[in-house]
């Protein structure tokens, strides 16, 4: 089977739900303009050469409704005659995108495909349909699925219902497994330095676009004021905090318990879009390009400890693509919680050095259907910078499940 050729990635910088820069910016216009600054700064691929649009998104309505997939082909420069496709894998959707696209090109049904995601909580989770939307069989058989989320209240927000059910299954891996409340602090304070010396040092820079926004907001009068603005970087990214302050943030989602806002991913806003093509194609155009998408593996868990995910899936993929855990230069794990990614950099046995090494979703943000196209681009790139050869992007996923991607630097090929 042929193998998938990355060439580029981009992406917007992450921004607060609800609060931050990208807050009133329309998903669907926030990706389409990701998928035009990618093929700008890749003109010897047509776009005309792109079969598909493939988007990747947590909750695919009202903004991100309709199709979004084949919404951003519409607005993008891909047009009319490039088709569009959303993909929802909850938090491992950008990752399934790109896993789709890559599986396309492989098995020689596409010479090139733009795949990525996008997520807006802002314009979604106030207003998500619930009609219907809980099913009492599910409940009865698999009560973890809906963990924490109170079901027989009507008067609960679904966006509370949603964040407070993924907090109680990361509580519950804290106690399953032993992971202690300062243990949780002290992987996120390293996740915040470690965001804040990536930043410093410039290692996001060549994957984030900037991108106009207009906000509006009230002022002391009650007349809308209107602003514009240029994101050009991560908002979100807290560089001063400490494990003292840490300590003191009271637990939010149990009475008595260790998981708490600043040991859990940011609530965010983002879109990134990545260019795969055949290696056919690739070596037409002498395109520059940063590796190669080598494999993907899904795998089922108990729903109530969704977080432990990623060690079932990473290693069925890497038993699957015949590399062994120690041949894996870097891993990228979500930082849903720090409560999921201690427990499973412990099962796993990852040393520090090879784990979320420029930070993760605790200090950058977790806009749930980017994440994983957003790491995809990442982790290439710092592979890249150390000459290493194999990366590893994982994730856990709501309702009992893990996702895993192989990724092969160029850079270490051509060295």
């Amino acid at each position: 089977m042929k193998r998938a050729v990355l060439v580029d990635s981009v992406r917007t910088g992450i921004t607060r739900s609800f609060k931050g820069s990208l807050r009133e910016t329309r998903p669907d216009d926030l990706a389409a303009h990701c998928v035009d600054q990618l093929l700008a700064r890749n003109p010897r691929v047509d776009p005309e050469r792109v079969a598909d649009c493939v988007v990747g998104c947590a909750f695919p309505e009202g903004a991100q409704g309709m199709n979004i997939g084949r919404s951003v082909a519409l607005l993008s420069r891909l047009g009319a005659a490039v088709a569009g496709t959303t993909m929802n894998r909850y938090c491992a959707s950008g990752l399934q995108a790109i896993a789709y696209a890559a599986a396309q090109i492989a098995s020689g049904h596409a010479d090139a495909m733009v795949a990525g995601g996008v997520e807006s909580i802002s314009m979604t989770l106030s207003t998500v349909n619930t009609n219907h939307v809980f099913n009492r069989r599910l409940s009865d058989r698999h009560p973890g699925v809906y963990l924490g989320m109170d079901i027989d209240n009507p008067q609960i927000e679904y966006r509370k219902r949603v964040f407070q059910s993924m907090g109680e299954t990361a509580e519950l891996v804290a106690e399953r497994f032993g992971i202690s409340r300062r243990d949780q602090d002290v992987y996120s304070v390293r996740s915040q330095e470690r965001t804040a010396r990536a930043q410093a040092s410039g290692l996001f820079d060549d994957e984030i676009i900037p991108v106009e926004v207009i906000t509006t907001s009230g002022d002391e009068r009650g007349e809308v004021v209107v602003r514009k603005k240029v994101v050009t970087r991560d908002e979100c990214n807290r560089p001063a905090t400490t494990l003292e302050q840490l300590a003191e943030f009271k637990p939010s989602f149990k009475p008595g318990g260790s998981v708490t806002a600043g040991n859990s991913s940011q609530v965010t806003d983002g879109a990134c879009f990545c260019l795969l093509v055949s290696e056919d194609l690739a070596r037409d155009r002498a395109l520059e390009h940063l590796g190669y998408f080598r494999g993907f593996t899904v795998a089922g868990c108990p729903p109530e400890v969704m977080g432990v995910g990623p060690v079932p899936a990473i290693r069925e993929l890497t038993r699957r693509v015949d590399v062994s855990p120690s041949e894996i230069d870097l891993f990228e794990i979500n930082e849903a919680f720090a409560s999921q990614t201690v427990h499973c950099q412990r099962v796993l046995e990852i040393d520090d050095q090879r784990l979320n090494v420029n930070g993760g979703a605790i200090s950058i943000g977790h806009p749930f259907g980017m994440s994983g196209a957003r790491m995809v681009g990442h982790l290439l790139r710092e592979l890249r910078r150390r000459n290493g050869r194999f990366g590893v992007v994982s994730m856990c996923v709501g309702g009992g499940m893990g996702a895993a991607g192989l990724v092969e630097s160029e850079g270490a090929l051509r060295a």
